[in-house]
């Protein structure tokens, strides 16, 4: 059976100062590497050959149904704020209905240039589409919320950063594309009626039971809040929180020089351009708010009476870090095998992440151990965690299954940084069997098989990757 969509376009239909209209540019050997059949069958998508899915994932050839567009941003890039950005070397190829009732948008990235490219030449080569692939699908195994993979397809072609690199091309289906830069280059163009249309747009795609841009700031506040948490609880660190890669469904979106941490310290960075730590680990929470801001005050710039709305808008915005703080304090519970909030749970969870820090101790590893002996192998000293555990037995008391509850909120794999880079050298070699090996076993972070224990592995100190790129 041939490659089929069933397109269901509805930003498309939208008005033509939301994006340029623009077809992928035609790569010159395009190769089927990984396609996603479990998420295929999800958005009713029937699969055809490696041949045909490699022209069409690859960009070479259009499936029918098709409304190739690149959308329209703005966004604040590490606090300044860029009036026009846009998908660069990205096409929205049109949005599907999955079995679930879900409008789902189907991308693809490096696909060439476009209106917004700005100089570049609008590709992508193989690290990051692997990299995307892997940690968004390990997201998704994790319960994250997550754009995802469909496809992934080598290019033939050679992408010139700095060094002449590997094409590929990434397909991302995501719940929407829609940023807090897409409502900021409206309102920085005063462009009143297109913000309006966004607005009952994003409402009716994302929050029916939103009333109003307030109604939509809140339920975006609180998605958000709940994402920041559910990062935070396995050391995830996204690395560029700019206002244009801010999802307003409440998904994780653009993962660039994202990574994860291996040793635990709250100050940790990974992101190379990221040089004052704006994005760090522990400053994620912060960032979030300081985005919904600026999500805030474009918004109001379509009432009638924006000073009105100041005082709503402050007071929703400011209610963030509280959500924020809750969620994450709800996630260590979990982590910690509660099954109730006491007071004295935040400090039993600060001491805990005090002592990792000072002692060194493996983030993903020191959670999942709770309770077990080879908790305490975590620590340069031992006795730091026995000292803390003391506290924390008393605190669970005799709950039963704790075991069981701790080993299913903590995931023994997470996509290690040090993997990662060993699967993207093996690749650009030709070697893929890395890349497959780490995409099955994260489908089943909390129950691994058995023969993927060393992937559990922090990395040995020739290992440690200090830091992460981005794809442009």
């Amino acid at each position: 059976m041939p490659l089929t969509f069933d397109f269901d376009n509805s930003y498309a239909a939208l008005p033509d100062a939301f994006f340029a209209t623009q077809m992928p540019t035609a790569v010159h050997g395009p190769e089927l590497l990984a396609f996603n059949e479990d998420l295929a069958h999800l958005l009713r998508i029937h699969a055809g050959t490696p041949a045909e899915m490699a022209e069409v994932f690859g960009g070479n050839r259009l499936p029918e149904g098709a409304a190739p567009i690149a959308q329209l941003y703005a966004g604040h890039q590490f606090g300044t704020f860029n009036p026009q950005l846009g998908d660069g070397r990205a096409i929205l190829l049109g949005e599907v209905v999955d079995r679930d009732g879900q409008r789902r948008d189907i991308q693809l990235k490096g696909s060439g240039p476009t209106p917004f490219s700005r100089m570049g030449d609008g590709r992508a080569w193989l690290g990051p589409v692997l990299r995307e692939y892997v940690v968004s699908e390990a997201m998704h195994a994790l319960g994250i919320p997550t754009t995802r993979a469909l496809a992934a397809v080598a290019t033939g072609e050679t992408v010139y950063r700095e060094a002449a690199l590997p094409g590929a091309v990434l397909t991302r289906v995501a719940r929407s594309h829609l940023r807090v830069g897409t409502f900021q280059v409206f309102a920085a163009r005063r462009q009143t009626a297109h913000l309006r249309r966004l607005t009952d747009y994003a409402i009716a795609r994302h929050y029916p039971q939103a009333e109003g841009p307030m109604g939509l700031l809140r339920a975006v506040r609180d998605a958000q809040a709940k994402l920041i948490a559910a990062w935070m609880s396995v050391g995830f660190i996204h690395g560029v929180m700019n206002t244009d890669n801010v999802s307003i469904a409440g998904e994780t979106i653009d993962y660039g020089p994202c990574a994860f941490l291996d040793t635990y310290h709250p100050d940790t960075v990974f992101s190379s351009i990221d040089r004052g730590g704006r994005y760090a680990y522990s400053n994620q929470p912060d960032i979030a708010v300081w985005n919904l801001a600026q999500l805030a005050t474009a918004l109001i710039h379509q009432l009638d009476d924006p000073a009105a709305a100041v005082e709503e808008a402050t007071e929703i915005v400011h209610a963030m870090p509280a959500l924020i703080e809750a969620a994450l304090l709800n996630r260590y519970r979990e982590k910690l095998g509660l099954t109730d909030a006491r007071d004295g749970d935040a400090r039993l969870v600060d001491d805990l992440l005090d002592r990792m820090t000072t002692q060194q101790a493996d983030f993903t590893n020191t959670f999942r151990a709770i309770g077990t002996p080879a908790a305490r192998d975590q620590f340069t000293d031992p006795a730091a965690y026995d000292a803390w555990a003391r506290d924390w037995q008393a605190r669970i008391g005799d709950m039963p299954d704790a075991q069981a509850r701790i080993r299913a909120a903590n995931p023994a794999l997470i996509p290690r940084n040090h993997r990662i880079e060993q699967m993207i050298q093996a690749a650009v070699t030709g070697d893929l069997a890395p890349f497959h090996r780490l995409c099955a076993a994260l489908r089943a972070p909390f129950d691994p098989a058995p023969d993927t224990a060393d992937l559990a592995h922090p990395p040995t100190p020739d290992e440690v990757v200090p830091a992460t790129f981005c794809g442009t």
